[in-house]
């Protein structure tokens, strides 16, 4: 009974994590964030692989499983740090230009801006005409108005996404770890040994009689 509330509750949890990674995936490619659109795709990759080790009792896809959520919680609190400006991402020994932020998001093929600066909720843009900051291709806009900006918003999804993934990861190591017992106790008793097992033989209940011709 424990070890099929585990199970339940893991597919559950990794059912969640599949629906926030395959939302904050289609926001990532409105905003043509293709860093985190490549991160996105392993985890949902790494979620599925974790799914079918727990309908599949693998215990060695949960492991994988387990190993990338500890990469995954690591790549959110890193995304949170870089939306806040959080530690060396603001101070020392220079904060991230413009150039670097394309960089680290878009790696320079277009312009870093999440889908929500522009679409926030309340969020009202105005267009800048005939501004010197603009570059070549592209525009300047105003933004004013949000009731929540668009760092913060990025934030809590990553938030989220670490939330999701530590109860993810606590309860893969669980079922896992059920798994291996199980493994172990059905190897002890002889259930991988060959040579313990033998076939029952048959055995016949037809005597041979010898047999007498009449000459």
């Amino acid at each position: 009974m424990g070890k099929c509330s585990g199970r339940c509750t893991l597919v559950a949890f990794c059912c969640l994590q599949l629906v926030a990674a395959l939302e904050r995936q289609i926001f990532d490619f409105l905003g043509y964030q293709w860093a985190p659109i490549l991160a996105n795709f392993l985890h949902i990759m790494a979620v599925i692989l974790g799914i079918f080790g727990t309908v599949q009792y693998r215990s060695r896809y949960l492991i994988l499983y387990a190993a990338w959520l500890v990469l995954w919680v690591g790549w959110n609190a890193f995304i949170i740090c870089f939306y806040l400006e959080v530690g060396q991402l603001s101070q020392y020994p220079r904060p991230l230009c413009p150039q670097d932020r394309d960089f680290i998001m878009t790696f320079n093929t277009s312009l870093h801006r999440s889908w929500w600066m522009e679409n926030g909720p309340g969020c009202l843009v105005t267009p800048v005409l005939n501004s010197r900051l603009a570059l070549e291709d592209h525009h300047v806009i105003s933004v004013t108005g949000c009731l929540l900006d668009y760092p913060y918003i990025e934030a809590l999804s990553s938030a989220l996404q670490i939330f999701l993934a530590l109860f993810g990861f606590v309860f893969a190591c669980y079922v896992s770890k059920v798994f291996l017992e199980e493994e172990d106790s059905f190897d002890f008793i002889g259930g991988f040994d060959s040579y313990g097992y033998q076939a029952p033989q048959k055995t016949s209940h037809l005597q041979l009689q010898p047999l007498y011709t009449s000459g």
